[in-house]
């Protein structure tokens, strides 16, 4: 099979869809850290994804398990509350299937990303950052509401929909098992959805329940590390959710504990122990990485690897 570009033909023989394109990512050594730790740190250059980010992985688990169960038609519009990443995976991916994407995010959303979702040929509604009660403002609620309004639309509801997980324990967590031949004595990752830590930990803790799995938060915020470590409750319930603790703080990882309640994600999690790592050595720790090692990552990642 052949394509024509201009005047050149190219062969497409071994080619694959943009979806297909998705995981596979290098594993990573840190070694600046692994040599002051005296620990082998590894970290998952989840970069390489199509849109540069693991929520690449999401969005293909969400749109294949909607295709797989007709919840979605050709033609059809993803409607989708999101921090961020999230969203933009679900813009790049879906336009590759031919899907529509209407994103709604509250207005502490970072710029950048709002223009990147746009780029991507999404429409984006910003909206007041509200709580959970507010059924009217609150970004997850008007997500839910656009997709009943809107004809051949499907929300999938990455914070409660079990193929966010699922994305990991078939994907991500086999990949970073086979990369390091089962020789792994600790996880660790911040979260947001709780989809990754969720399907790393299922499955580490069956392949090895020795495993360590730490979830890292802001200082500023902490919630879902507060959460862990109270013995996953939090006794605050808000419009029938049951509410994670909540630090009155701000950080600059966006999207960790995004919704600051307990998503059914999250209660798959089998997570150890909740630590916590401050704004700036978010900040001092994604520099450390640049310029000793030249990995450039965001707050995020900078995060994770603080938590490391």
């Amino acid at each position: 099979m052949s394509a024509t570009i201009g005047l050149k033909t190219f062969s497409t023989a071994g080619s694959v869809d943009l979806l297909a394109s998705v995981g596979n990512t290098p594993l990573l050594e840190l070694t600046t850290l692994s040599r002051l730790t005296g620990c082998k740190l590894l970290a998952k250059a989840e970069y390489s994804n199509p849109s540069g980010s693991i929520k690449d992985r999401v969005a293909k688990s969400l749109i294949l398990d909607a295709e797989e169960r007709g919840l979605i038609k050709p033609g059809g519009t993803i409607i989708e509350a999101t921090g961020g990443s999230t969203g933009i995976s679900l813009a790049l991916l879906g336009a590759s299937r031919g899907y529509k994407t209407l994103l709604t995010m509250p207005d502490i959303t970072a710029k950048e990303k709002i223009q990147m979702m746009k780029t991507m040929g999404a429409e984006v509604r910003v909206l007041p950052t509200a709580s959970m009660d507010d059924k009217q403002n609150n970004f997850f609620h008007v997500a839910q509401r656009l997709a009943k309004e809107t004809p051949n639309a499907y929300c999938p509801n990455q914070f409660d929909n079990l193929a966010n997980m699922r994305a990991h324990y078939e994907g991500t967590a086999p990949e970073i098992w086979e990369q390091v031949g089962g020789q792994i004595d600790g996880f660790v990752s911040s979260a947001g959805t709780s989809g990754t830590i969720a399907g790393m930990s299922t499955f580490l803790k069956e392949k090895n329940p020795d495993v360590k799995v730490w979830v890292i938060d802001p200082a500023e915020i902490a919630s879902t590390a507060m959460f862990i470590n109270n013995d996953r409750t939090s006794g605050t319930v808000e419009d029938g959710y049951e509410m994670l603790p909540v630090v009155k703080g701000s950080s600059i990882a966006e999207g960790v504990a995004a919704l600051a309640r307990v998503t059914s994600n999250l209660r798959e999690a089998i997570i150890d122990k909740g630590v916590t790592g401050t704004n700036q050595e978010i900040v001092d720790m994604a520099y450390f990485l640049l310029r000793h090692d030249g990995i450039f990552v965001g707050p995020s990642s900078a995060l994770n690897v603080l938590g490391a």
